[in-house]
């Protein structure tokens, strides 16, 4: 019973830890056999609609944004 507990913990943490590092990328997660394309739902998508150049500038926009909230030049005057 005390290994059933050992690797249970163990399974935990390595979840756990594979959920920080997907919250820090801050990207969506991509599927790996065609998404929502290969289920005929890609019309249905909330952020594109369809739109493949849609994503792009969305995941541009999103990275600008990203990169401004992270810090300020400080050698510049406001």
């Amino acid at each position: 019973m005390t290994m059933f507990f050992v690797v249970l913990i163990a399974f935990l943490v390595i979840v756990a830890a594979m959920s920080v590092g997907v919250i820090f990328a801050n990207k969506p997660i991509k599927g790996s056999c065609g998404g929502l394309q290969s289920l005929g739902l890609k019309d249905g998508c909330e952020i594109c609609g369809g739109n493949d150049e849609e994503c792009e500038k969305e995941q541009l926009r999103q990275a600008a944004v990203q990169n401004d909230t992270l810090g300020y030049d400080a050698t510049k005057s406001k």
